[in-house]
Parts: structure tokens; sequence; C-alpha cells
């Protein structure tokens, strides 16, 4: 059994537009055998999914599918709190109260009487309140466990920067993040010989790109963002690398590496 939906997709203003979305996951999470089966737990997986999907067209500046992919997860978001309602647990207007409500807690130099002077003083005072709270016991509590190393690594500084544990300046940060290399290529040479030794080499890789992420932070770059691009770049030129072999009846691997070089240098000025 099918049904229409209860509000036409016109011109219609958000309020309106976000209530269509509700009447629609209603309709389906009743009707739809698909739908029916699902629980968080079942839909946890595709919703990150669909995270990286709308972070891979923010990457590629494709505002359409940004579009696209902002509806796929607010669809989620609603489906989760549907589910919580079926639960009697909470609702969408629990979840919309609740994220209006702490975000005029933690604002109060919009909605209180705090003076800030720069940004800075922003996050510093949105993790004292975050602290005041009570939802994060600790300093560092509310960095995910499971977030990527690199983005978490981000993350626990800008954590400890929000209470003053920072570096003063980025010529210091530099000097950490030389120091770092030593260690690394210190810890790298001693363990050649000696497989068992390479856990220490690893351990100084991992504080080398730490420090690195530092250093980013400080010059207002962020690592992942650059990171990604470069994986971009380089997949960009890899595949341009396959296509000019293929074009030539060429494997991959029967190919130099000189000659690899000359259609990679090629891709490079494309």
């Amino acid at each position: 059994m099918s049904q229409k939906n209860p509000i036409p997709p016109s011109e219609i203003s958000s309020d309106k537009a976000f209530l269509r979305l509700l009447n629609v996951l209603n309709t389906l999470r009743e009707q739809c055998p698909w739908d029916k089966k699902q629980t968080m737990e079942s839909l946890r997986y595709l919703t990150i999914e669909e995270t990286y999907e709308l972070s891979d067209a923010i990457m590629d500046g494709n505002l359409d599918e940004i579009k696209k992919e902002l509806g796929d997860v607010m669809m989620h978001l609603v489906f989760y709190a549907r589910i919580a309602e079926e639960q009697k647990a909470f609702n969408i207007t629990d979840v919309l109260n609740g994220v209006c409500d702490k975000l005029i807690n933690r604002h109060p130099h919009i909605y209180g009487d705090i003076n800030v002077e720069n940004e800075e003083e922003v996050k510093r005072n949105w993790e004292q309140i975050k602290l005041k709270e009570g939802k994060d016991k600790t300093v560092l509590g509310g960095v995910p466990v499971s977030l990527p190393s690199l983005v978490k690594a981000g993350r626990l500084q800008e954590k400890a920067r929000g209470v003053g544990f920072d570096w003063e300046n980025k010529e210091q940060v530099w000097e950490k993040v030389e120091e770092e290399l030593a260690e690394f290529k210190s810890a790298y040479n001693n363990s050649s010989n000696l497989e068992t030794n390479m856990e220490e080499a690893e351990a100084e890789f991992g504080d080398l790109l730490f420090s690195l992420v530092n250093y980013a932070r400080f010059i207002k770059i962020n690592p992942e963002n650059a990171l990604e691009r470069t994986n971009k770049k380089f997949i960009h030129r890899f595949q341009h690398l396959e296509k000019r072999a293929k074009e030539l009846g060429k494997n991959l691997s029967d190919m130099t590496l000189a000659e690899m070089d000359i259609y990679w240098n090629e891709a490079k000025s494309l």
C-alpha cells in the first residue's frame, strides 16, 4: 500500500520541509518492509558511510552532491529519533530542544554577559563549560575513541589548548618537530638489524606525526584536509599513468621506473 506525500514538494518554508521529512520517514517506518526492520545498530554503519560520502563531496567542492548527502545524513538522524520514540526514550523534539539548549548555554558571549576577544576565547569557554556540565569527566574525555588517528590527534591538541596547555609560538612547535624527526631517525637506524626494536621506531614515528599535526594546527592548516588533497592528487596522477600505459599496450609492472616517471611528470602538468 502506498501513500502520497502529505505535503507536496513545492516552494515551502524550512519548518514545513522538515515536517515533510518527518511525515515521509514515519510513513516508511510503518509501511516499508526494509524500514520496519531497521535498528540503531543496523543503521550505524550506513550512517558512517553517508558521512564519508558527505566528506568526499565537501572535499570535491561539489555543492549539488553536498546538498544530496546532507539530506541523506539528515534522514538518518530523523530515523534514529523515530526509533528512540518507539522505545519511549526520546523524540525528535527532545533532540532539537537539547541541541538548542546546549548551544545557548555554551555561547554566553551571545546569550549572556560574557565578553570575548576572539575565536580562541570562544573555544576555551566552550571546553570549560563542557567540563562544568559534567558530561566529560576529563578534558580529553569528549574525544571519541573511534576517531581516525589523524583527526583524533588534532582534537586532543585542541582540547588541551582549551585549558591553556599549549606551546607559546609556532617556532617552539617546529623545534619539537625537528627533535622528533631526529629521535625517529636514531631509533630507526638502531633498529634496522633488530626487528624487536622496531617498536621503538614506530613509537618515535608516532611522536613525529603528532608533532606535525601540532605544527599544522599552529599555522591554521587542517592536516586531515591537507593529506586528503594529497591522496586525491596521487590518485589522479597514478590513474593518468595507468591510462598512458594502457594506450601503449603495456602493463605497469613491465615498465621501468624511468618510463613511469615520464608519464607521472606528464600528469603533474595537467
